[in-house]
């Protein structure tokens, strides 16, 4: 997924404002304690970061986005 993708669909399914400061503050366990903007700079894949946002709020995101 690219990067361009990944912020789309963080925004989609959070909103543009909240979108940046949820990837700044928010640490997924399924990605070692990081946040999304940490995982980002050290280089995960963003398939893997988005299949965490998924998999820790299936309700905010839509289903065509998973």
């Amino acid at each position: 997924m690219r990067l361009t993708d990944f912020w789309r669909r963080l925004e989609q399914a959070f909103g543009a404002p909240y979108a940046r400061s949820f990837a700044a503050d928010h640490a997924f366990g399924e990605l070692g304690g990081r946040t999304i903007d940490e995982s980002i700079a050290q280089g995960i894949d963003t398939a893997t970061i988005w299949r965490a946002v998924v998999t820790n709020y299936p309700d905010r995101v839509p289903s065509q986005l998973h």
